[in-house]
């Protein structure tokens, strides 16, 4: 059964086919949430809250977007709400091979053990600036250049304007960039 037909079915009460949407994001949903919130259990209960918002709200969904970008946006506002309510933020390696979900995991033979080292320092760099953004820009800049969605995507999933992503999504770039810039300039 394609996407269309399930959401249609779930809207319609099917519950096999709610679980099979629930089956068909919950890797996508639970690495988004890690790479939002930047903690294994805070993911888990941001993935948890997502599928229950849409088990509670599926018949909601238009169908104007993509279910995916709807779900972006659920993750995006449990992630905020979690981010606000503690006032910090969190830092957990963005590539915890332990919360992460590996889709698959293959051995490049190419690499040589200098450019493992040179890769893992700069995404350990990376990482630490991720960590540093303020959650609002944090999840433009995920949506964007980590999840790969367009603009108009990013846009909808966190309820922005188009102007508002580019705008969030610039000074985020120019955050890190400064970030690793200074990191580089002055070492460790």
């Amino acid at each position: 059964m394609n996407e269309l037909r399930l959401i249609e079915e779930a809207q319609n009460g099917n519950k096999k086919a709610l679980a099979e949407l629930v089956k068909l994001y919950e890797q996508t949903v639970y690495n988004f949430s890690f790479k939002i919130c930047r903690n294994k259990e805070k993911a888990e209960h941001t993935m948890q809250e997502t599928f229950l918002s849409m088990v509670k709200n599926i018949k909601q969904f238009s169908g104007q977007s993509k279910l995916s970008t709807w779900l972006y946006r659920v993750v995006s506002n449990h992630c905020l709400m979690l981010a606000r309510s503690q006032g910090k933020h969190e830092f957990t390696s963005f590539e915890d091979e332990s919360a992460v979900i590996d889709e698959k995991s293959i051995a490049d033979w190419k690499v040589t053990p200098d450019k493992i080292a040179e890769n893992n320092e700069l995404r350990e760099f990376l990482d630490i600036a991720i960590g540093k953004l303020p959650a609002d820009y944090r999840v433009v800049f995920m949506l964007r250049d980590v999840e790969g969605l367009s603009t108009e995507e990013t846009a909808k999933a966190v309820d922005l304007t188009v102007a508002a992503v580019k705008s969030r999504l610039h000074r985020a770039r120019a955050f890190l960039r400064d970030e690793l810039n200074e990191r580089f300039k002055y070492g460790q």
